[in-house]
């Protein structure tokens, strides 16, 4: 069997590492489509990640054409689909495994399954608060194969008519890793590594572009980055992936920054658990705070419409709307000891951190045939 794992950004490595560590064990021939923002120098080139964790990085496709705007993202994808095209017609795999929600695993997904390629979803029949929302589920109707975090969503796959041989409730592969992020020895040399060692306390930031909000990113980050001036925390900063609006967002967050805020381009996998872990609070819209902060109990502040409706835990307090004084005092309520004690025995909704043994059985059990390929829809 041969396993075609797809990967364009550092949030989807960490959902397919454990997965391939566990495959590399049992000898199971992988390769690994590397693209996007992983090979790109603006974005912290997290092929080099990939590469100290002992995996081959020789499959790789550039895309990503510069601009940053809805424009040159879609012709990107066009780039991509040709190039994977190629790249499914050489290495000939049995299976193509794609993780959440991302254009280019659209793009990926769409590619295989019109060349009768088994392919496996991770992270499927979720929502999410913008277009890549719909991205996922149109995932789910080319898609072969569904691995779902929560039994939520696996009841969301059946009622879009999909199959229930096909769905799969395994939990979240990106929670397995977080149960040996507890080594003070490690954290003390990360964070010396990094010259954050003597902050005691720190907001954790990460914010996106909204896609479907392109022409007001400037503003609604710039209300964002005024309510954090309210706050007297350092921040450390993770700066954001490169969808349309992106580079609006980086340059405003390096012309206004202050004396109290640590930037990275890109940290790896181990060393970003690490400083979520000890922060007081995550802020901004990323699905870290709500899929992976809860195993810390780690409270999150997640800002606009980004992850509108996505199951999470009470560790997440939510503004939707872009006012400085509302989203000051909803980081105020996170960081205080009052409500981090309301969140001392929350569950993950998203799994146990034991999902990567169960993906890779059922991709080694399930038998490719025209069962699988030939889609029927239930309704």
């Amino acid at each position: 069997m041969k396993v075609l794992f797809v990967t364009g950004s550092r949030s989807e490595w960490g959902y397919i590492k454990p997965i391939l560590d566990i495959l590399k064990k049992k000898r199971i021939k992988t390769d690994i489509c590397l693209t996007n923002m992983h090979l790109l120098d603006s974005f912290g080139s997290s092929i080099n990640e990939v590469k100290k964790d002992g995996f081959k990085t020789n499959e790789k496709i550039y895309m990503a054409l510069d601009g940053y705007n809805t424009y040159t993202m879609t012709k990107s994808l066009g780039v991509f689909m040709i190039s994977f095209t190629d790249m499914l017609l050489r290495i000939k795999p049995d299976w193509v495994v794609i993780a959440g929600d991302r254009a280019e695993s659209f793009t990926a997904c769409v590619v295989s399954a019109y060349n009768n390629i088994a392919t496996a979803h991770i992270q499927a029949g979720e929502l999410s608060g913008n277009i890549d929302g719909q991205s996922r589920h149109a995932i789910g109707k080319f898609a072969h194969l569904h691995f779902c975090a929560n039994k939520e969503f696996s009841n969301r796959l059946k009622k879009m008519g999909e199959q229930e041989f096909r769905i799969k409730t395994v939990g979240s592969p990106q929670l397995d890793e977080l149960n040996f992020i507890n080594n003070e020895n490690k954290k003390k040399k990360i964070f010396e590594e990094l010259n954050i060692e003597k902050l005691k306390g720190y907001l954790l930031v990460v914010y996106h572009s909204v896609t479907e909000e392109f022409y007001k990113t400037e503003k609604n980050f710039n209300i964002f980055l005024e309510s954090l001036k309210k706050i007297s925390l350092p921040k450390i900063w993770i700066l954001p992936n490169n969808d349309a609006g992106s580079s609006v967002i980086k340059s405003n967050i390096l012309k206004k920054r202050t004396n109290d805020i640590f930037i990275f381009d890109n940290i790896n996998r181990e060393k970003y658990l690490y400083i979520l872990k000890y922060a007081s609070c995550i802020v901004g819209n990323s699905s870290s705070g709500i899929i992976e902060a809860p195993t810390f109990k780690v409270p999150c502040v997640n800002v606009g419409r980004r992850q509108n409706k996505r199951l999470r835990a009470k560790n997440v307090i939510d503004i939707m709307t872009y006012d400085k004084d509302k989203i000051a005092q909803a980081i105020n309520k996170a960081i205080s000891i009052k409500f981090k004690k309301s969140i001392d025995n929350i569950k993950n909704p998203y799994g146990d951190g034991k999902s990567s043994n169960k993906i890779v059985e059922h991709l080694l059990n399930t038998k490719i045939d025209k069962d699988l390929f030939f889609k029927e829809i239930t309704y």
